[in-house]
């Protein structure tokens, strides 16, 4: 079983419900793997503070452009899409971030003046924390597209574990590869009207995947009724309410986890679980296409 847990913003509690979660199924299960995908800015390693075992460098294919055989015919140019090639002087340059390694400049380039190259972007890390397997990925600094990194981080999971991915904010396209193919899709989102407009445009983007997805309503006693009363019209399943707890966030600024302090917060993970595995089961993907 593989859950991701995401937001369409940052802020909402994403990664505090992911660690907390995963250490919870650990518990079930005797073992689980957290996955942090959040490639920018990973930050579960602070709550579940693993032993790094492996790390290894990740790289993608870039073209490099032979100077004495190039003859700035342009045809490289016409087909990259992220122009990511130009001619300048009768010859072509790369600008290696934008590139997207489809090798088709390869391909299209009458003189064969165009070879590949590795060129590094992050590197994954994997290790444990007790008997929670953890992999993790940290895009290196500069580099403009997180999706090879998140893509290659999902490689790493293995299919015997159950999982909790913990995927990018927001919707973008990191966001996109992170949760494919995964049985479930935790949305957590925040009483205010920047939490309601944010979740929305997340619940748009999981039913475009026809995945089973619940929302989490974090400091839910905080704000407004405005996400109830968007989930009620949706029909959208709300698995928990988690109040605005002074105490949660000290705990969080200390890098604790919160289930082991607050007996409430357990009790909301045992609900969480429950309703997931719930939801997996009674899902008809074919038959929440016809619906939606």
């Amino acid at each position: 079983m593989k859950v991701a847990v995401a937001s369409g913003k940052g802020g909402t509690g994403k990664t505090t419900i992911a660690t907390n979660l995963v250490r919870y199924m650990a518990e079930m299960t005797d073992k689980a793997l957290y996955v942090d995908c959040d490639v920018e800015e990973p930050n579960g390693h602070l709550f579940l503070k693993p032993e790094i075992r492996r790390e290894r460098d990740v790289s993608v294919l870039v073209p490099e452009i032979d100077g004495n055989l190039c003859t700035g015919c342009g045809e490289c140019k016409k087909i990259c899409a992220y122009n990511a090639i130009t001619i300048i002087l009768d010859k072509a340059l790369v600008f290696p971030e934008l590139c997207h390694s489809c090798g088709g400049c390869q391909l299209v380039c009458p003189e064969e003046a165009i070879e590949e190259k590795p060129r590094r972007i992050g590197v994954i890390m994997e290790g444990d924390s007790g008997n929670i397997k953890f992999i993790s990925g940290k895009l290196d600094v500069g580099e403009a597209s997180a999706t090879p990194l998140v893509r290659e981080v999902k490689k790493a999971i293995p299919d015997f574990l159950d999982a909790v991915i913990d995927a990018p904010p927001g919707t973008s396209c990191p966001v996109i590869e992170t949760v494919r193919d995964t049985d479930y899709v935790l949305l957590v989102t925040e009483p205010t009207p920047f939490g309601l407009n944010d979740l929305r445009i997340a619940v748009e983007t999981v039913r475009q995947l026809y995945l089973p997805f619940g929302v989490i309503i974090n400091r839910a006693d905080s704000g407004n009724s405005g996400v109830n009363d968007y989930c009620l019209d949706e029909e959208i399943p709300v698995l928990a309410e988690i109040p605005d707890d002074r105490k949660a966030a000290e705990l969080y600024s200390q890098g604790k986890l919160l289930y082991r302090e607050l007996p409430y917060f357990r009790e909301q993970l045992e609900v969480i679980y429950s309703g997931i595995i719930k939801q997996i089961e009674e899902y008809d993907r074919e038959s929440f296409k016809e619906v939606k």
